[in-house]
């Protein structure tokens, strides 16, 4: 059950994730994050939100990404 709910949702998440206008979106983020530095004089808790941001997308990206894969290895072998 909770495997099956995972996959429906990694898959989902893939999807959205693998269009050029989630590409965009976060380009924008980052580009609003660079702009607005001179308004928190480039402060530490200002490069922290980026930091903090970037390193939990990617920790979650792993799993995605691995469930991606594993899913592409059985679909071969199959």
């Amino acid at each position: 059950f909770l495997k099956s709910r995972f996959d429906r949702l990694a898959e989902w998440i893939s999807a959205a994730l693998g269009r050029p206008l989630a590409f965009l979106a976060a380009l924008a983020l980052v580009g609003f994050w660079a702009i607005s530095g001179p308004l928190f004089s480039y402060s530490d808790t200002w490069q922290l939100v980026i930091n903090t941001g970037t390193t939990i997308s990617t920790f979650l990206m792993v799993f995605l990404l691995q469930n991606t894969g594993n899913r592409t290895i059985a679909e071969l072998q199959a």
